[in-house]
């Protein structure tokens, strides 16, 4: 829930200003004006309380990773002048230079006096963030307020009374030095500095990098699709980080406007329960196909779909070599969405590791991918597979930068994040998200293996969804778990929807399970279900109905019926003795050491996507 917004009067050049604190930030509005109080009302100044978490978590993402990144810079400038230090030693014993045994002294002086340069550069490294769509300037203001390493923050904003009052919140925070304003369009104002940057080049040919920004966060009123590639030529290439917010949820996660969808992020959703999770996957494609055309490979350090809008955080860096994978890595997904809801993934190409020639390694060979994985019918209730996609389909998450940046909350002051509580609880649970996939090849470069890896579970399950469809009572999440983890598979949760299961189950083996929990625990009435149902065919598979009494099979039999579909033999052994009790639930509990705020409360009534801000 969002933090209590404190809220006083100032006058300042002889008006009143309200002032609302925010972190360590705060901002000026006008007496009387409306701000976040009322969706129905047009806001002058566009200030949404409820996306306090979202600028938390930003002020913690990029915290975290400008710490990390800044040492890693400094580490390389400080290995670079220690290796020249060392080759110029070389280079003066090697051609005899008497200054080396008459002036030792001098040398060492000079050796001493270069190593001093080189500190001093290390320390004095710039980091820029482009607040690009600024509104009221407050992202811009935290940043600079709470966030000790950077050097500048430009804040732009297309609207003029904006701009203006964006310069007046700067001045009211003593932020002159740092943050500068701008009023243009976002788009002009990146592409204008690309176009510096390639129209100045260095003695190799390349365009200068001077204008590119450590940070670039695009936070626009609805999609923020088309500053897409303005955004990720303007970031740095190595290893830039973008902050993405789109709050178009009907669009990426409805079915509704699907032509829309397609318009924006260049592939159609997903609908059912796991609709927001392949919303996000819409979006990273979009990123990373538009920085593909320019060699830019991308990398989601976390990707979170959070109440009406969605948060991704992706890493940019320039290597052809990796976006060769993007195609092995992008998928159509083929959905059960008027049926059981199962799905299946068809990647567009396939990289497979090949021996070498000379037999001491292997490399990834790009070819086209086999087809289709999926019938026009389900193979499960029989009914019509809709084609959702394309959409990205590697890890959404990265888990080291999790766990960075829950190594920075046990620091981090409640007073400045007013959110803390819940972003430990949906950081924990986007690190619960990433399921180990296979092992990887050893004799292919480690690299190269990291390109090519593929999420193997890209979404959840709900027990309850699934148990809708065949009418049953649905098992708890812990029995559903323990049932699972019983038979030999991985197991975790999403943080897209409380009572979400992820697993690297087949659907086969899913609904081998909620027949099982029927027959055992919940017996369904067989008499109502119908051959247009979902769950009949499902339910007759395993012999729960249209089986006449006499014929009706015993539950080892029923198994064999299904045991068809299960290549595993193992599998097949642990499921003749699974049995559901208080055992089953316990194996699978999730326990806490400690309660965790994992998904949003309510935080108000009537709450959401407030009205754009209206120039006065």
């Amino acid at each position: 829930m969002a933090g209590t917004v404190e809220v006083e009067t100032v006058e300042k050049d002889g008006k009143q200003f309200r002032v609302v604190k925010e972190g360590k930030a705060t901002i000026l509005v006008p007496q009387g004006a409306k701000i976040g109080e009322d969706r129905g009302e047009v806001q002058q100044v566009f200030y949404n309380p409820i996306q306090q978490y979202n600028r938390d978590l930003s002020v913690l993402a990029i915290k975290t990773y400008g710490e990390d990144i800044l040492a890693k810079r400094k580490e390389k400038i400080l290995a670079k002048s220690n290796k020249q230090s060392k080759k110029r030693k070389r280079d003066e014993k090697d051609d005899g230079n008497p200054s080396v045994e008459t002036e030792p002294t001098a040398s060492l002086a000079s050796d001493q006096t270069t190593g001093a340069l080189d500190e001093q550069k290390a320390h004095k490294q710039t980091f820029r963030i482009l607040d690009a769509l600024s509104a009221s300037g407050l992202r811009a203001l935290r940043y600079g307020h709470e966030l000790p390493f950077v050097t500048s923050i430009n804040a732009n904003d297309l609207s003029k009374s904006a701009a203006e009052s964006i310069k007046l919140n700067v001045n009211h925070n003593g932020l002159d030095e740092i943050i500068s304003v701008t009023n243009e369009d976002a788009l002009a104002h990146m592409y204008r500095a690309i176009a510096d940057d390639l129209s100045k080049r260095d003695r190799h040919g390349n365009p200068t990098k001077s204008h590119k920004f450590d940070v670039i966060d695009l936070d626009p009123y609805g999609t923020a699709a088309p500053f897409f590639d303005a955004a990720l030529q303007s970031v740095r290439d190595d290893g830039g980080l973008l902050c993405i917010t789109c709050t178009d949820s009907a669009v990426w996660a409805g079915h509704s406007y699907c032509e829309k969808t397609f318009a924006l992020y260049g592939g159609t959703p997903i609908k059912g329960m796991h609709s927001h999770e392949a919303g996000l996957r819409l979006i990273l494609n979009a990123v990373a196909t538009s920085g593909a055309r320019y060699g830019l490979a991308i990398e989601p350090l976390l990707s979170l779909s959070i109440d009406f809008y969605t948060k991704v955080f992706i890493k940019v860096t320039r290597s052809p070599q990796a976006v060769k994978f993007l195609g092995s890595k992008t998928m159509v997904v083929y959905s059960c969405d008027h049926g059981c809801s199962a799905f299946e993934t068809q990647y567009l190409l396939r990289s497979k590791p090949t021996p070498n020639k000379k037999g001491s390694g292997s490399f990834y060979k790009h070819g086209m991918a086999a087809g289709p994985t999926a019938d026009r019918h389900c193979q499960h209730c029989g009914h019509v597979m809709h084609v959702n996609g394309p959409m990205y389909g590697g890890h959404i998450h990265s888990a080291d930068f999790i766990q960075k940046l829950l190594d920075q909350i046990p620091n981090a002051s409640p007073e400045v994040y007013g959110t803390l509580p819940r972003l430990e609880g949906m950081l924990r649970t986007a690190l619960e998200e990433i399921i180990p996939g296979p092992e990887v090849d050893p004799t292919v470069d480690p690299k190269d293996a990291q390109h090519a890896e593929i999420d193997h579970c890209p979404f959840f399950v709900i027990p309850s969804k699934l148990a809708t469809v065949v009418s049953c009572a649905a098992p708890s999440d812990d029995m559903f778990r323990g049932a699972l983890i019983h038979l030999g598979y991985q197991v975790g949760r999403s943080h897209c929807r409380p009572g979400s299961v992820k697993t690297d189950a087949p659907w086969s083996t899913i609904w081998w399970i909620i027949t099982e929990w029927i027959r055992q625990k919940s017996p369904i009435k067989a008499s109502k279900f119908t051959p247009l149902m979902p769950g009949w065919k499902i339910l007759h598979s395993a012999g729960l109905v249209d089986v006449q009494a006499e014929e009706k099979p015993q539950e080892g039999e029923a198994a064999e019926k299904s045991d068809e579909q299960v290549s595993s033999p193992s599998e097949l052994e642990l499921r003749k003795t699974l049995v559901f009790n208080e055992d089953l639930a316990r194996l699978g509990r999730l326990r806490d050491a400690q309660k965790l705020v994992r998904y949003q409360m309510n935080p108000r009534p009537d709450w959401g996507p407030l009205s754009k801000a209206k120039a006065q």
